[in-house]
């Protein structure tokens, strides 16, 4: 700037003199705008400037010189200088040019003028976006978490997603919601237009895109070279999705000899950004790194890494144009004016030139672009063009104008979608009006499915069906994308339909019928006969694009019904689509079938012999435009192009014929693949499209064929015309299999009319059918209906809108889920032969609706006119030689031509004949009389009635599952004699008679049940009474002591010694436990706990002198057990035998670690890494005489004479071990000094008792779940917990007396007394802790104890305390501390425990004796203070209740450590509430010489490597333990159906669970977390697990 002052200096000298000037290179003009609010005379004289020079040229000649010196610095960038040069010497000269004034001022007025309308937040990977589901139009229609939070339809029906990246926020977009489309933070704002963004957005559109595309390696524009060039290049790595990390890391290690740090830096960078400058150098250096690291890679993977070598300058040009495209982003989010000049210029194109404009330039390279770049670009086009309705139409345009172009080069391309700009597709093709436009003026339909003809060109056949044999899965993930922009194009059905928008469809649904008749019939498969298939054929991507293109079918077939001459023409066009496949390369030759009179002419072919496809889109379309044509007056005009209808026919049976004969196991030496077809055939993801829409056809063949001629077609593809002939078939077992598939398509065919246009019915009626039949089976839970429901384009199911009408919610427990019952009355709707009932389910039922099994069937709706003539397939001639066939054969008994599920059938059949409402309207009478007694031509078969066949199966003993049955049906027909009335009763009479008995079975058996609940209800009362009469009148009579329950001192009552006899649960033999026999052990786990610690923040320390522990119990050894006793011997086999089976398993992933000693018990699967030898209880019997006499002797005395009994007690009563209890006792103890102090075995180390007995307290402490108080570091007796001192005390007092030479061991006398003593003292101790820590209060710690010492002769306290307060703050606080002494003691002496009382327990424990009362009442007169005791138990943090709340915490989670914006994995502590960093490098330390993610390191902190994290945009909970183990849980949320939803997956709002919350406490409390991992490992193997060490 100095030059452009000094040429100011000059002008103002002489100002109206004639001059000319040249600007310099360095200074162009629209830098000298800062100065302009310094000299405002100097705007005239730029604004004479600006109007002569040129600004582009200007322009780059200034980048040509500043961004090779900002950019310099590849390999090592100082990212925020670099930003400050360029904000200084580019950017903030540019913006003053720009806004004309000082950019902050402009800014500021724009944000007083108003906000834009459109919010347009760009959604990153992870971020939650969410979906209202009453006013969106589609399930794409999305608010970020700021709008959602701000708007109506918060309080409405909502899901929460998490964004995979790439969308937009719709909020504002007024086509997307029919509610509610402005949150409260966006509202219509205005803004100035800028005079110079003409000039600038030019120059800089034009240089981003032409640096973005520059292809040259070695040289720049000539308009950005005005220095010499130098020898400065860079070997570039670009990113790929074919190598992996590992890939990359070895490959750099290997070619460039660096370090590890340095290569996985190298790869994180080029992981994120895309591209990264690995070396620089001469260009002969940076090509010879590029030959390494392609060398290397393809040593690793099937193709080399992507590199170049770009020269300096490039490469800082490159990424300076990033750098202004992110500013121009910025820009657009400023003000409306800019958006549309940008899109302007975007737009333009060049006159008499036919090179695309500059957006379309970037679109069609977008592909070649890495992922930085493609990153600006698309969020340049979102905050533009998105922006603004009319570019964002515009902008379609041009899309779809290149849209064949960019899809084949994404699915070229090798990187996700989310980063291709074929990813903004739904931003468009979702917008109703914008759909319309392209559908009516740009034929987008055509272009997408010509697009996907071009794309799969080497998947077609020599007869153009497709063959996805040998297919890449990888390809044809990106072709799915293809048909997604077809189902985004069909979301909005129009209203209102035009002449030119009717052409443009019916053109584009004939170009969609290309691509069916490509499937139609694809993939054919042939029955292997002989030796069983080699390899089974690739079917996996035909049953997908199946899936795909299930509701895109509807939704052709939905939008042909709106318009009734466009559904006309698409059914004859359709029509003609499936006539030409029928009949291509054919035979013509006929062969004839006769049967009961009558004849059928067809083509010959067989299931089981000829190929057969199960893929016929086509006549599955024409089936669901034919139903859609029954609900119109228009189904009469089909006679003028209907061919005959057994073509129609044809192929869906076929395919109902291959599903019998797989039932039938015909086709097995087929393999797995055709078993795999046929489940999804019938599945609920394909079925609506696949099975259901064969049933319809052959209920529109039934409708249009003569029903003899009909059922003669079933007959003979079903193969079984010599089956009901005159002679006998033989007796394979496949014949009748077969017979029963065939009747239960005929059920289908008579009895299926839940389907609108077929009859008279909603889509709610037929939700409300599919959920009684699945509640039939067993009670379900939400998630479940929902996976067993379809879905519709907007993936519903429409599940909420009937389910209170049938179902009951039952609300779950602590564990499991809610589940939906069944109401009662809707069981009246059950049919055995449900068509969607899976063999299982069929099975499932019939066991647990086995009454339900003999009511008629329930009566079904009426046919609509279409279809009417189905039903006259059961009064057909045919149809009676089949019923009779059958029952003759089951009258006559032949086994192996019937079965009992046939009979069940065909009375199923002979149900369907009695109900009226099967749309025949004469009498039930006549009906049955037609029915039953109609001739059957000429046969003999003639002369035997049904009726008498039905008679004689009553006497058939294999049938009696079907006595009811039968007597039904003979019970209608005896009723159809009387009168009208009569007739209709009797029609649901056996119903009604079996309703009822089954109703009064079930109160009968509710009333003794509520008896007998309410005979022990009044038993628990009164015994709870009498206990409590009895506990009430001991006390208040009574006020001796129960000295067999005191524990220690003198009078210390007597053990209690019973006869332990254990069993061992390997070897089953029983052992009584004794001193010298072999040890029994007991398996047990050690490990760290922080579960009592009330100070996270402190430091913990792994290893150190474990003498005192501090009162935070910031870390403690914690020993638990699952109570299984084994041999110790037993126990060491099967560890050997376990260390064994693992060393040869080398692929698996180890549960557990074996070199640490852990183990799965083997009776209840807990992971265990230790024993505990069982020690039998030594009787300790203490002479009251002595006792009495004691207390009168002199102290000296006393000490003698205690002395002398010790030495008598070591002689006689001494104790001795057997070796294998000492060798389980070092065993258990060597393991808790391993796991406590993290340090290696060592059996001499001095620590190992400390530790022992610190464990044993540790434990206690956790039982009784003593809360601690707060302390310093400072060593003091506030500093010390007292009941670890009391059981190290009282473990190690013994060792006082032995010698070296003498093994001497205290007698019970002085046991007893050093127990009382010991005792006293800490009790003492923790009084004194008690009273000084309550002062905590109110006063402080430091006023107390220099009052203390300043003044002990006087009263420290001023205030007057009440002694009653006193001692009632003393009892409360010294409770815990008194349980967890009774328990020790009770298990160190076997005395038995005293009972849940403060006074029983100072009983037991002898711990008012007079002289202990003495010293307690001096020390309360000495302090004379309200005594309090802080101390909290620990909790999980709390959680708030509403979901939502914690993600919106989560989105404002900025990772520490990281400067980026991209979205990260936060997760929660559950122990201390800290937000975290998962799965990310940025986050990793290093501990120990180890990598560790932010999860593993916080844990070793915060629960010594035991941790409990949520995952917040997963909402899973994570149990880890180490650094190699964890696992998932379900986390405590709950959705309004009681049901956890795991990745959001299913977006219903959730809401805080305190049962479950609870249990994740009690979890943690009760240390089981390495429990629940180890059982969740065990559970689910796996041979590559997760690698917990980086989470």
């Amino acid at each position: 700037m100095v030059s452009w002052i000094l040429l100011l200096k000059e002008l103002t000298s002489d100002v109206g003199k004639n001059f000319e000037f040249t600007i310099e290179v360095c200074n162009p003009i629209f830098f000298v705008f800062p100065y302009l609010f310094v000299y405002p005379w100097v705007y005239f004289l730029l604004q004479w400037c600006d109007e002569r020079f040129d600004f582009q040229a200007t322009f780059l000649q200034c980048l040509a010189k500043h961004v090779p010196n900002i950019y310099s610095a590849e390999m090592d960038p100082l990212v925020e200088k670099q930003e400050e040069m360029v904000q200084a010497a580019i950017l903030y000269p540019l913006e003053c040019y720009l806004f004309g004034e000082d950019p902050d001022v402009f800014l500021e007025k724009l944000q007083q003028s108003g906000t834009s309308q459109l919010c347009g937040k760009v959604f990153k990977g992870g971020e939650t976006t969410y979906s209202c589901r009453d006013c969106a139009v589609d399930p794409t229609c999305v608010l970020c978490i700021d709008c959602f939070q701000n708007s109506i339809h918060k309080n409405h029906r909502y899901k929460m997603h998490s964004s995979t990246g790439g969308g937009f926020c719709d909020c504002g977009d007024t086509e997307a919601w029919k509610a509610g489309p402005l949150c409260s933070k966006h509202e219509p704002g205005a803004s100035k237009i800028m005079e110079h963004s003409r000039r600038v957005f030019p120059s800089v559109i034009k240089y981003i895109v032409d640096m973005l595309i520059w292809e040259e390696e070695k040289e720049l524009p000539v308009e950005l070279t005005i220095r010499e060039k130098v020898d400065s290049y860079y070997c570039v790595l670009f990113n790929d999705e074919h190598h992996s990390y590992d890939h990359v890391i070895y490959s750099l290690q290997r070619a460039l000899g660096c370090e590890l740090g340095e290569a996985q830096l190298h790869t994180t960078a080029i992981d994120k950004e895309g591209r990264r400058a690995v070396k620089a150098g001469h260009y002969a250096s940076c090509q010879e790194a590029k030959e390494e690291i392609k060398r290397h890679s393809e040593n690793v993977s099937q193709r080399p890494l992507h590199v170049e070598v770009l020269h300096a300058d490039v490469m800082a040009h490159q990424k300076f144009a990033l750098r202004l495209g992110s500013w121009l982003n910025k820009l657009m989010s400023y003000s409306s004016d800019f958006r549309q000049i940008f899109c302007q210029i975007c737009l333009k194109e060049e006159a008499g030139s036919e090179k695309p404009c500059f957006i379309s330039k970037l679109m069609l390279w977008d592909a070649r672009l890495h992922k930085g770049a493609r990153k600006v670009l698309h969020e340049l086009i979102f905050s533009s063009f998105f922006m603004e309705m009319e570019y964002k139409k515009l902008f379609a345009v041009e899309f779809v104008k290149y849209y064949k172009a960019l899809q084949k080069e994404y699915i070229s391309d090798d990187h996700d979608r989310v980063l291709s700009v074929t990813a903004l597709s739904v931003q468009m093709f979702t917008v109703p009006t914008l759909a319309r436009h392209l559908i009516e003026e740009r034929n987008i339909i055509t272009i997408i499915t010509e697009t996907l003809l071009e794309v799969l060109p080497e998947y077609l056949d020599k007869n153009d069906k497709f063959n996805f044999q040998g297919y890449s899965q990888d390809k044809l993930n990106r072709v799915y994308s293809v048909i997604f922009d077809l189902r985004y194009i069909l979301v909005s059905k129009p209203t209102v339909w035009t002449d030119h928008l009717r052409e443009r469809f019916l053109e584009g649904f004939v170009s969609f019928l290309r691509i069916l008749t490509c499937m139609q019939g694809m993939e054919e498969i042939k029955r292997q006969i002989g030796q069983h298939i080699e390899v089974d054929p690739d079917w996996e991507a035909a049953i997908a694009i199946q899936m795909q293109l299930k509701n895109i079918l509807l939704m052709f077939q939905e939008w042909c019904a709106s318009d009734e001459e466009l559904l006309l023409r698409s059914y004859r066009e359709c029509h003609k689509a499936v006539m030409r496949c029928s009949t291509n390369g054919r035979s013509r030759e006929k062969t004839v079938f006769h049967l009961c009179g009558h004849t059928l002419e067809s083509r010959p072919y067989r299931v089981s012999a000829d190929p057969v496809s199960i893929h016929l889109p086509l006549s599955r379309t024409l089936a669901g435009l034919h139903v859609r044509l029954s609900k119109t007056g228009a189904i009469s005009r089909l006679h003028e192009f209907v061919s005959p209808v057994e073509l129609l026919v044809e192929y869906p049976l076929r395919c109902l014929v291959l599903v019998a004969q797989v039932a039938a196991e015909m086709w097995r030496r087929n393999g797995l693949s055709l078993i795999s077809q046929v489940f999804y055939y019938q599945d609920v993801k394909c079925r609506e499209e696949m099975y259901d829409k064969d049933i319809i056809m052959l209920q529109i063949g039934a409708s249009l064929m003569d029903p003899n001629q009909f059922l003669l077609l079933i007959l003979q593809r079903y193969e079984l015309a010599d089956a009901f002939k005159k002679i006998k078939p033989t007796k394979d077992q496949q014949y009748n299999v077969l017979i029963e598939e065939m009747l239960q398509i005929l059920i289908y065919v008579v009895g299926e009319r839940y389907v609108p246009g077929i009859s008279n019915v909603t889509k709610e009626d037929v939700i409300m059918r599919e959920i009684i039949h699945l509640l039939c089976i067993e009670p379900m839970a939400h998630s479940a209906i929902t996976k067993s429901l379809p879905e519709n384009e907007s993936n519903e199911t429409g599940l909420e809108n009937v389910i209170d009408k049938v179902a009951t919610f039952k609300k779950p427990g602590v564990s499991g889920h809610g589940v939906y019952e069944l109401k009662d009355e809707c069981l009246k709707e059950f049919n055995m032969f449900f068509y969607h009932y899976t063999k299982t389910q069929h099975s499932k039922v019939s066991s647990v609706r086995f009454s339900l099994k003999a009511l008629p069937p329930p009566p079904p709706p009426d046919f609509s006119p279409a279809f009417s003539n189905v039903v006259r397939i059961l009064n057909c001639d045919v149809m009676m030689h089949i019923l009779r066939t059958l029952l003759q054969r089951a009258v006559e008994l032949e086994t192996h031509l019937w079965t009992e599920a046939m009979v069940q059938m065909v009375g199923h059949v002979h149900g369907c004949k009695y109900i009226k409402m099967l749309g025949l309207f004469f009498s039930l009478n006549a009906l049955f009389y037609f029915s039953l007694c109609k001739g059957m031509g000429s046969s003999a078969l003639n002369a035997v009635n049904v009726l008498m066949l039905v008679e004689k199966l009553k006497r058939v003993p294999q049938l009696e599952a079907q006595k009811d049955t039968v007597n039904w049906i003979l019970q209608v027909h005896k009723g159809e004699r009387t009168t009208k009335h009569k007739k209709k009763k009797s029609l649901f009479s056996y119903c009604k008679t079996q309703s009822t008995q089954d109703k009064e079975k079930a109160e009968r058996k509710r009333k003794a049940e509520a008896a007998r609940l309410h005979r022990q209800k009044i038993m628990a009362q009164m015994s709870a009474l009498q206990r409590n009469f009895i506990e009430t009148h001991k006390l208040l009579t009574s006020s001796a002591i129960d000295y067999s329950r005191i524990a220690l001192g003198p009078k210390r009552g007597p053990s209690v010694i019973e006869k332990e006899v254990l069993t061992c649960i390997l070897c089953q033999e029983e052992q009584e436990v004794k001193l010298e026999s072999a040890a029994m052990v007991l398996s047990a786990c050690v490990q760290k706990s922080t579960a009592l610690t009330q100070n996270r923040s402190r430091i913990l320390e792994l290893s150190g002198d474990p003498l005192f522990m501090h009162p935070d119990l910031p870390c403690g050894t914690h020993t638990g057990s699952c109570g299984h006793v084994m041999h110790a011997a037993c126990w060491q086999k099967y560890f050997e035998a376990i260390q064994l089976n693992f060393r040869q398993r080398l692929h698996v992933e180890q549960i557990f670690d074996l070199e640490n000693g852990e183990y799965l018990c083997p009776l209840c699967k807990s992971l265990c890494n230790t024993v505990i030898p069982i020690v039998p209880l030594q009787a300790q019997k203490i002479n009251s005489t002595l006792l009495f006499s004691l207390q009168d002797l002199k102290l000296l005395f006393l000490t003698m004479f205690i002395f002398i009994t010790e030495i008598v007690s070591c002689w006689f009563c001494r104790a001795k071990y057997s070796s294998s209890i000492k060798e389980m006792l070092i065993l258990f103890a060597t393991t808790i000094y391993r796991v406590g102090l993290k340090v290696a075995p060592n059996e001499a180390d001095s620590r190992i008792p400390m530790m022992t007995w610190s464990t044993c307290a540790f434990t206690i402490q956790c039982i009784v779940l003593l809360p601690n108080y707060k302390g310093e570091d400072t060593p003091s007796l506030l500093e010390v917990d007292m009941f670890h001192v009391l059981v190290g005390t009282v473990l190690s007092f013994p060792s006082l007396y032995w010698e070296d030479a003498v093994d001497l061991q205290p007698s019970s006398v002085s046991s007893a007394y050093n127990h009382l003593y010991l005792f006293h003292l800490t009790t003492l101790a923790h009084i004194m802790q008690i009273v000084i820590s309550s002062f905590l209060k109110n006063n402080g710690l430091i006023p107390l104890v220099s009052s203390m010492y300043k003044c002990p002769h006087k009263s420290c306290f001023s205030q007057d305390i009440p002694g009653w307060l006193v001692w009632d703050c003393v009892k409360k606080g010294i409770m815990p501390y008194l349980r967890c002494a009774a328990l020790f003691f009770h298990y160190l002496l076997g005395v038995s425990p005293p009972e849940e009382n403060d006074q029983k327990l100072s009983r037991s424990l002898w711990l008012f004796s007079p002289l202990f009362a003495l010293i307690f009442f001096i020390l309360i007169i000495l302090l004379f203070h309200l005594p309090r005791y802080p101390r909290k138990r620990n909790h999980l943090i709390e959680l708030p209740e509403d979901y939502s709340c914690l993600l919106n915490q989560a989105s404002q989670f900025r990772c520490p450590r990281s400067s980026d914006d991209e979205q990260k994995h936060p997760v929660l502590c559950l122990f201390c509430g800290a937000m975290l960093c998962s799965q990310n490098t940025c986050c990793q330390e290093l501990v120990n010489g180890e990598e560790l993610g932010a999860c593993t390191s916080h844990a070793l902190q915060c629960g010594a490597g035991v941790c409990m994290f949520l995952k917040i945009r997963e909402c899973k909970v994570v149990l880890i333990e180490g650094k190699t183990r964890g696992c998932l849980y379900p986390a405590p949320y709950l959705d309004e159906y009681g049901e956890t939803d795991p990745g959001l997956t299913r977006g219903n709002p959730l809401h805080l669970c305190q049962e479950r919350y609870r249990k994740l406490h009690l979890l943690w409390q009760q240390h089981c977390i390495i429990e629940e991992i180890a059982r969740s490992q065990e559970t689910n193997q796996i041979f590559f697990g997760f690698n917990w060490q980086l989470l």
